[in-house]
C-alpha cells in the first residue's frame, strides 16, 4: 500500500510537515471504510461502465474537431504542406474528471493546447465557435471570453464540456506533450497560465498524496458532504471542487496510512482545529526565473485580505479560495463542527453514514431571509442572466459585510430554486440574515442596507448582454414566508422535535424580523458614501447607454406575491394599478429585538471565528420613525408600506461600541524570523498573520493546526 516503508528505511515526507501520524486501519476501520463506500455507491455517485464509455467516446470527437480546426488553420495561412501535416493540438482533462470523482452527469472540464499561430480571441472565440455552431452534436454553445480563465461551454451529445484553449510557444505541438514542466510556461501570457494550471494542478495533486485510491473516496465523500450541507459553490463564497481536493489531499498528507474512514473522521478533526488564515499548501511556494506572481501576503496586500487561503501546488502557487469571506468562513466551520461531532459518533458506533450526509435545513436555520428572483423571457436567456447575477451574489453578501462593520452575516445558499407553477422563465436564490455574535447593540438601533442593495443592483444592471425581460426582484422574507416550492416535498417542512445540531437551531444571532422594501421608482439612491475605506470595489454611479435601466416593473414586485413567490409578467400590469397608487412591496417595518446568551460549550472552541449556536430570547418589538403608522403596516401579510428604497432593517438591542476588526490568525507559522514578522503583521491594519511563511526550496514550516492535535 502506497504510504509504508520498508524496515529500517526512515519514512517518506508528504507535503511540507511530518505526518500527524502512521497508524493505518484496524479492522473496525477496513469495516467503516467498506460501509462508507456501500453508501457512496447506493447514494448513486459512481456513473455505470457504459456513461464512462460515452465520455471517452465524446472527448475522441472532440480532440478531433480541435486537430481538424488547427490544421484548418495552418492551411489557410499558407504554411507547407509538411506544417500542415505535423499541425496538432492536444486535448487534456482536468478537475473532477482528471481526479477520477465525477459522478453521473457531471461535465468535463477540458483544455485544448495549441501551437503559437492559433489564438484565443479570433481563432478559438471565433473560427472554432463557428465550427461547434454547426455541430449537430453540439447544443446550449455559450462563449465567455471574458471570464478570468476564458472558456467555452457546451454540450456535446448531452454531455456538459468547459472547453478552455492555451497557445504556447511551440509551432508543432508534440502529442506527448508534458505541460506539468515548467517550459510550457515560457513566453505566453497570464491568461494562458491560469488556463493551463488547472491541468498542471490536478496533475501535481494526485503526485502528492500517498494513496490515490484513497484520495479519490474520501474527496468523493467530502464533495458529497459539501453539497448536502450547502458548502459546495466556489462562486458563492464558499469552497469548489478544486479547493475541497486540496483539503483532501493534504489530510492524506498528514495521514499517509489511513483509508478512507480514518480520512473522513481526521478531515473534519484537522480543519475544526485549524488556524485560518494561516496557509493550506501541498508542498513549498516556489519562486522561478519566468516571474508570474505567487501567492505571498509579505509583497501582495490583497494577498493579506484571504480569509481562507488554500494555495494551489502547481506554479505559479495561488489562493484557489480567495471567494471565502467571513461569513461563508463561518458558515464553513460550523459546518466542519456539525461534521466532526457526527464523525466521533461514528467512531463510537452511536451513528452510521447517514447522519453524516443529513441534508442542511437552511430554511429553518434563520428567520429572516433575502430573496433574490431572476427572470428572463425564456429559457435561454435566463440561463445566461442567472449566469450573470450567481457570479455577483458574492459581492452582495461583501458588501453587507462592508456596509455593517461586519455586523449583520450573510448566508448564500448555493441552491436555485423555481416555481413550477409559472408560466415565466425564473429562479430564484435565497440568503439568511443574522447579525454577528457577540455585537454589544443599543436599543431601536437598526442596520440600514438600503444602499447596499442599490449597489448591488447597478452592479447587476453592467451587464454587457442584457435583453429584454431580464429582470432581477431583491426582496426581504421571514421564515414563515418562505415559499413553499422550496421544500422538496413540496410543502413546508414541519419543525423537528428531535434535536438537531446547533447550526440548524434558531440561532441567537438570527434577526428576529425585518423588511427589505423596493423603490417604486426603480432608480438608485444611496443612504450613504460608499467610497469608504470597506468597498470591495469602485462603485458606479453610471450606466452604460447600451444597457436598458432597471424597470419599476422588475423592481417593484407586489408584496403579496413575494411570500408565494408568483412574480412573473402579469406584474406589468400590477406595478402600475389601476387606482394609480404606488406599487406595493415588503414593508419598511422594524424587527424584534432579542436579548442572547452564550452556550457554554461554545467558548471552548478553538477558532474565534466560530459563531455560537446559543439559544434566542425574544423581547418586545421596538418600532421607529412614526410609530403609529408602521404600527399599522407592519403585520403579518404587509401591505401599503412603499418606502423609497430598497432596505433591510434590523433592530437590535445596542449599538455596536466598535467597528468589529477582520477575521486574523492567532498563531505565527514558525520560522527563525517568525518574531519580527508577526510584530510587523500586527503593525499593519489589516494584515493577516501568514508573513513568516518561509518561500523557496527549503518549503513552509506550517502550523495551521495547534501544536497538540489528537490523531
Amino acid at each position: 500500500m502506497a504510504g509504508s516503508n520498508d524496515a529500517g528505511a526512515p519514512p517518506r515526507q508528504y507535503g511540507i510537515t511530518d505526518p500527524i501520524s502512521l497508524a493505518g486501519p484496524v479492522e473496525a476501520d477496513l469495516q467503516k471504510t467498506a460501509d462508507l463506500k456501500k453508501f457512496l455507491i447506493e447514494a448513486g455517485l459512481y456513473e455505470s461502465s457504459e456513461e464512462s464509455a460515452r465520455r471517452e467516446e465524446v472527448l475522441q470527437e472532440l480532440d478531433n474537431i480541435v486537430k481538424d480546426w488547427v490544421k484548418q488553420l495552418t492551411s489557410q495561412r499558407g504554411y507547407t504542406d509538411q506544417m500542415i501535416e505535423e499541425a496538432n493540438a492536444v486535448l487534456f482533462t482536468f478537475g473532477s474528471y482528471r481526479l477520477g470523482v465525477h459522478g453521473p452527469g457531471a461535465d468535463i472540464d477540458t483544455l485544448c493546447v495549441g501551437p503559437s499561430y492559433v489564438n484565443r480571441e479570433e481563432d478559438f472565440f471565433i473560427v472554432l465557435h463557428e465550427i461547434l455552431s454547426q455541430t449537430n452534436e453540439v447544443t446550449e454553445l455559450q462563449p465567455v471570453p471574458d471570464a478570468h480563465v476564458p472558456v467555452m461551454k457546451f454540450k456535446f451529445h448531452g454531455i456538459s464540456i468547459d472547453l478552455l484553449y492555451a497557445s504556447v510557444s511551440l509551432l508543432v505541438v508534440p502529442p506527448d506533450l508534458d505541460i506539468s514542466q515548467g517550459s510550457v510556461l515560457y513566453d505566453i501570457d497570464e491568461v494562458t497560465v491560469r488556463s493551463l494550471n488547472g491541468c498542471r494542478v490536478a496533475d501535481q495533486i494526485l503526485r502528492l498524496v500517498p494513496n490515490i485510491e484513497n484520495f479519490r473516496t474520501t474527496l468523493r465523500c467530502l464533495k458529497y458532504w459539501a453539497k448536502r450541507r450547502g458548502v459546495y459553490s466556489n462562486v458563492t463564497g464558499f469552497l469548489g471542487g478544486v479547493n475541497w481536493a486540496l483539503l483532501v489531499a493534504r489530510v492524506c498528507q498528514l495521514y499517509p496510512n489511513a483509508v478512507p474512514s480514518m480520512l473522513v473522521s481526521r478531515f473534519f478533526r484537522v480543519f475544526t482545529q485549524w488556524r485560518w488564515p494561516n496557509p493550506v499548501m501541498l508542498c513549498a511556494i516556489e519562486e522561478d526565473e519566468l516571474g508570474f506572481p505567487v501567492w505571498d501576503p509579505r509583497k501582495y496586500h490583497r494577498d493579506r485580505s484571504h480569509h481562507m487561503p488554500i494555495i494551489t501546488p502547481a506554479y505559479p502557487c495561488m489562493n484557489s479560495s480567495y471567494n471565502v469571506s467571513t461569513s461563508t468562513l463561518r458558515v464553513m466551520m460550523e459546518q466542519f463542527q456539525f461534521g466532526n461531532k457526527i464523525c466521533q459518533e461514528i467512531d463510537m458506533n452511536k451513528a452510521n453514514w447517514s447522519a453524516l450526509f443529513e441534508p442542511f435545513q437552511f430554511f429553518e436555520a434563520y428567520k429572516n431571509y433575502l430573496q433574490v428572483d431572476i427572470i428572463a423571457e425564456d429559457d435561454e436567456d435566463l440561463r445566461l442572466w442567472k449566469g450573470w447575477v450567481e457570479s455577483r451574489l458574492r459581492q452582495l453578501t461583501l458588501k453587507i459585510e462592508r456596509d455593517t462593520y461586519g455586523m449583520l452575516q450573510c448566508h448564500p445558499y448555493p441552491h436555485e430554486y423555481a416555481d413550477p407553477s409559472r408560466q415565466c422563465a425564473h429562479c430564484a436564490f435565497f440568503m439568511g440574515l443574522s447579525r454577528k455574535e457577540g455585537v454589544k447593540i443599543q436599543e431601536g438601533q437598526q442596520f440600514d442596507i438600503r444602499g447596499t442593495v442599490d449597489e448591488f443592483r447597478l452592479d447587476i444592471s453592467m451587464y454587457g448582454y442584457w435583453r429584454p425581460g431580464m429582470e432581477l426582484a431583491v426582496s426581504h422574507v421571514r421564515r414563515k414566508q418562505i415559499p413553499t416550492y422550496v421544500f422538496p416535498e413540496g410543502y413546508r417542512r414541519p419543525r423537528p422535535s428531535r434535536h438537531i445540531n446547533h447550526q440548524q437551531q434558531p440561532d441567537k444571532n438570527d434577526v428576529e424580523d425585518g423588511t427589505v422594501t423596493i423603490s417604486p421608482d426603480g432608480q438608485i439612491k444611496r443612504k450613504h458614501d460608499s467610497a469608504g475605506a470597506y468597498d470591495s470595489e469602485p462603485s458606479r454611479s453610471v450606466k452604460r447607454a447600451s444597457i436598458s435601466p432597471v424597470h419599476q416593473k422588475t423592481l417593484s414586485p407586489p408584496s403579496g406575491n413575494i411570500g408565494d413567490g408568483t412574480i412573473c409578467n402579469n406584474q406589468k400590469k400590477m406595478a402600475s394599478g389601476a387606482s394609480g397608487e404606488s406599487p406595493t412591496s415588503l414593508s419598511n417595518c422594524n424587527l424584534e429585538r432579542a436579548s442572547c446568551s452564550s452556550s457554554p460549550q461554545e467558548s471552548e472552541k478553538t477558532l474565534d471565528s466560530v459563531a455560537s449556536g446559543s439559544k434566542c430570547v425574544a423581547g418586545e418589538t421596538v418600532y421607529s420613525g412614526d410609530a403609529a403608522r408602521e404600527r399599522e403596516n407592519c403585520i403579518p401579510h404587509v401591505k401599503n408600506c412603499t418606502p423609497p428604497t430598497v432596505a433591510v432593517c434590523t433592530s437590535l438591542k445596542r449599538v455596536a461600541e466598535k467597528v468589529v476588526s477582520e477575521l486574523v490568525g492567532s498563531e505565527s507559522l514558525g520560522g527563525n524570523k517568525s518574531a519580527d514578522l508577526l510584530e510587523r503583521a500586527e503593525k499593519d491594519v489589516g494584515s493577516v498573520l501568514v508573513e513568516n511563511v518561509h518561500f523557496g526550496v527549503n518549503g513552509v514550516v506550517q502550523s495551521g493546526l495547534p501544536e497538540e492535535l489528537e490523531v
